[in-house]
């Protein structure tokens, strides 16, 4: 027999920029939105029935048309917004998630209206709403950063095919993929303040940046863990920090056969392979996730 499993469909990748003009003054949000709607679609599936679908191209104009009315702040307040209003206001839909990346501006010069893109990280938020609770995960990714010392790498299991020399001096730098869960409110999602996410999320962002300077790193387990701990002692309102953070290794050039030594000051970046690391740190205390890892 078979049957029709989990399954979700929406519009995947609404670019918008909306610009807020404050006289001269403008601001930029810009952003990258996906929507997923699920609930009672079975039909759609097994007999083609779309009586119960909300047409993709619906959601991208929603997305549209709610910037508009009611402008964009923190991204996590528009992604609760847009999860609220498909699932509130279709009777099929029961459950919404709303995915949506930042990329940043920053004002070139003094003029009022000229930007530059503001460095490579990408700032994100996840908001899931069933019509009844809410649940958000905030993070960035592509982070870069780099310490020049105070890493060191050793001690580690040797087989057959180890060639990598230990060392108590290294160059440690990775690209931060980082998500952070907040608690869940006690109530309905009503309950979500319409919150500084924009603080919250300096204030994580800052805790990642503090402790991997911080750390002196045996490891880049060991810098994870400081890293999410660290977001986690800063930010009372997060319960878990999932990280990924590949190893952008920089390798000491040979420079002796052409007569000059390299006392770790020339390197050469390699791309590829990286060595990948990811973990996750959360509170013991930690309520259920539910949906919104997924």
């Amino acid at each position: 027999m078979v049957v029709l499993g989990p399954n979700r469909y929406g519009k995947a990748e609404t670019r918008i920029v909306r610009v807020t003009r404050h006289g001269d003054a403008h601001r930029v949000k810009d952003l990258n939105v996906s929507t997923a709607l699920s609930g009672d679609m079975d039909e759609v599936h097994l007999s083609g029935d779309n009586s119960a679908v909300l047409p993709t191209d619906s959601q991208k104009n929603a997305v549209y048309a709610l910037a508009r009315r009611h402008g964009i702040g923190a991204i996590e307040d528009f992604a609760l917004l847009l999860a609220r209003h498909f699932a509130d206001s279709q009777p099929t839909v029961h459950h919404a998630r709303v995915a949506i990346e930042e990329y940043a501006w920053e004002r070139n010069g003094a003029s009022g209206h000229s930007f530059v893109r503001a460095g490579g990280e990408v700032r994100t938020c996840v908001a899931h709403y069933d019509g009844e609770r809410a649940h958000v995960v905030s993070g960035l990714r592509d982070l870069v950063v780099l310490n020049t010392t105070n890493s060191e790498f050793w001690g580690y299991i040797k087989d057959e095919y180890t060639t990598l020399p230990e060392t108590r001096d290294r160059m440690l730098a990775t690209a931060v993929n980082a998500s952070w869960r907040h608690d869940a409110p006690a109530g309905p999602s009503e309950a979500w303040p319409s919150g500084d996410w924009d603080k919250a999320y300096d204030r994580a962002r800052q805790a990642l940046l503090a402790a991997f300077a911080e750390t002196y790193s045996l490891s880049l387990q060991q810098t994870l863990y400081a890293m999410g701990s660290r977001v986690l002692g800063d930010c009372p309102g997060v319960c878990e920090v999932r990280l990924s953070l590949p190893n952008k290794h920089h390798f000491v050039v040979d420079l002796t056969p052409f007569g000059l030594d390299n006392d770790g000051e020339v390197y050469l970046a390699a791309d590829r392979p990286y060595g990948l690391i990811e973990g996750t740190v959360l509170r013991e205390d930690a309520p259920d996730a539910g949906p919104a890892w997924e």
